[in-house]
């Protein structure tokens, strides 16, 4: 029996090459922080795509604990605009669509669904309440930057900030729940003088180490 090969063609690995270097530089290299935006709209469509790409990402014991409020325009916007510091109030109220991402503090509760041994970790969390909230905002914050990646993935333009009042965002976005809301992020399609010059980046041999431990 003739057996077919599965290998790819030098042409198809070029152009495999070539597809990889091209999606790392809209991921990492060639993005940057956008601060302006056309008034084009970002599409729940647009949004639910980028999450189901972020969502598989790890975190702690497959903890969940990022909720995230989709805000456009209106009260709802003019709220957002009241908590944040007024430097960044103009970026925002030109975006078409900002998230107000936030910790879900309780996300133990949901681990018996998310984890083989998630009784375990749920009973562990509940008796434990500096652990259950490092391990809230560790893993909503590292979702959140999956899910920006996972934006950009989408064609999207990003500018994460943070809050100047996290608890006006919480007592308009999440009334009544245990959330604490850790940043916002615009959302939509780069405009005019969208980006800053590229900031200078810590260098590899600045951030890793390897300590030299006795035995």
């Amino acid at each position: 029996m003739t057996e077919v090969s599965q290998s790819l063609s030098p042409e198809s690995q070029l152009l495999e090459a070539m597809n990889a270097r091209e999606l790392l530089a809209q991921l990492f290299t060639e993005a940057h922080t956008a601060y302006t935006f056309t008034e084009e709209p970002v599409t729940d469509e647009e949004i639910h795509a980028a999450y189901d790409l972020a969502k598989w990402a790890p975190t702690g014991v497959n903890g969940q604990p990022l909720r995230v409020a989709i805000v456009r325009s209106g009260a709802a916007k003019q709220h957002l605009l009241d908590a944040l510091p007024s430097g960044n109030r103009e970026q925002a109220e030109g975006a078409p669509l900002v998230l107000v991402c936030g910790a879900k503090m309780d996300f133990h509760h949901d681990l018996p669904s998310l984890h083989p041994r998630g009784e375990r970790y749920e009973k562990l969390l509940a008796d434990n309440d500096k652990m259950r909230a490092l391990m809230a905002h560790t893993s909503a914050t590292i979702q959140v930057a999956y899910l920006i990646l996972a934006l950009r993935a989408q064609g999207l333009e990003t500018g994460p900030m943070n809050p100047d009042d996290a608890q006006l965002l919480h007592d308009y976005f999440f009334p009544g729940e245990d959330i604490e809301p850790i940043l916002v992020i615009n959302v939509g399609h780069a405009g005019p003088h969208a980006y800053q010059e590229r900031g200078p980046r810590v260098g590899y041999d600045e951030v890793f180490r390897e300590p030299q431990v006795n035995a």
